[in-house]
């Protein structure tokens, strides 16, 4: 059975097509600079400088991934970035769920206070200085911890964890208790398998911080072998960026330059490589945990408004005897 077309009014194909055509132009604005990164970072610096991009082969040159990939401090970087960003986000999904769980529970004894404790830490902090007092009276500056542990925990990402665990229905607790489960066993045999979409969510997003990340790094960890690679990258860059009161000839100075040119959009390719791999995996959960919960909990609370209109009128089919003949009439009362 072939489905009816929809019609639309021309006001409805008006905002339409204001619609696809913001969308697009969004579209073009991401799409064009990584494209135009891309094809830079193999372009010849000097073709690059004076002409722009070139379809021609000859122009084009792997010289930049060259220098970045042969230095042995980019794999060192490499690893420890992966190491941090994939202990960063076991902690801090972990931590976030933790914390999510109880604040979603309407009986839990101080929850509106511990919601507004956690609401006041996502305006005010205490700053860089205190910060960076705090850490190294703790002993974990120039040590992995000093990375991993403060940004663990992240009050908007448990505002999307707490908002997931209202939206599942209450007699799945109802349903583990009789089978003589407690919180614990009900957190990690129920809830976390129905928590999927949301845990990947989070994973992502934690995931990709860390991976981007360097401004901790480069205030926390003195050991070159400890830096990730945003670091390195960066040191890599720097080196090869002439400075303002370098005493060098004029022809050095403009071939460093050019270099640092190339190697500016080689070091954003090879930092964004591994997440633009991995993010398609994560694709149909990213987009499921983020809408899930909400609709659920839309539907949710219609049925409940539904149950309750239902609940408050009644209308029941009553009988009157009048001389001795029933007359049949609808009488609504509230329950």
């Amino acid at each position: 059975m072939e489905k009816k077309k929809r019609k639309y009014s021309r006001t409805d194909r008006l905002i339409l097509g204001i619609g696809f055509t913001i969308l697009g132009l969004f579209v073009l604005s991401i799409a064009i600079p990584i494209i135009y990164v891309v094809l830079a970072s193999f372009m010849d610096p000097t073709v690059l400088n004076n002409q722009g991009l070139s379809s021609d082969i000859k122009d084009w040159t792997l010289d930049a991934y060259r220098r970045v990939l042969e230095n042995e401090m980019i794999w060192r970087g490499f690893l420890n970035s992966f190491l941090y960003s994939f202990a960063f986000t076991v902690i801090s999904v972990f931590v976030t769920l933790l914390a999510a769980f109880p604040l979603s529970k309407k009986e839990f004894v101080g929850r509106k206070f511990f919601n507004l404790i956690f609401l006041i830490t996502m305006f005010f902090g205490g700053g860089m200085i205190p910060t960076f007092i705090l850490i190294n009276q703790l002993h974990m500056v120039n040590t992995v911890w000093a990375v991993l542990i403060p940004g663990a925990f992240n009050v908007w990402n448990m505002i999307l964890a707490r908002t997931y665990y209202q939206s599942i229905p209450a007699e799945l607790r109802e349903a583990s208790a009789i089978d003589g489960a407690n919180e614990i066993q009900h957190f990690f045999k129920i809830m976390m398998p129905v928590c999927k979409p949301i845990i990947a969510v989070l994973a992502l997003w934690s995931f990709v911080g860390m991976w981007n990340s360097y401004f901790d790094a480069m205030i926390y960890l003195n050991d070159a072998n400890l830096q990730p690679l945003q670091l390195v990258l960066r040191s890599i860059l720097v080196q090869n960026t002439p400075q303002p009161g370098m005493i060098a000839d004029i022809q050095s100075t403009a071939e460093m330059a050019k270099v640092a040119e190339q190697l500016k959009y080689a070091t954003i390719v090879v930092s964004s490589l591994p997440l633009l791999v991995m993010y398609p995996f994560f694709q149909k959960y990213f987009d499921k945990g983020i809408m899930v919960g909400s609709v659920k909990a839309q539907r949710k609370e219609r049925y409940r408004s539904e149950q309750k209109q239902s609940k408050k009128f009644a209308c029941t089919w009553t009988f009157f005897n009048n001389d001795g003949k029933y007359n049949g009439v609808w009488k609504t009362a509230e329950a």
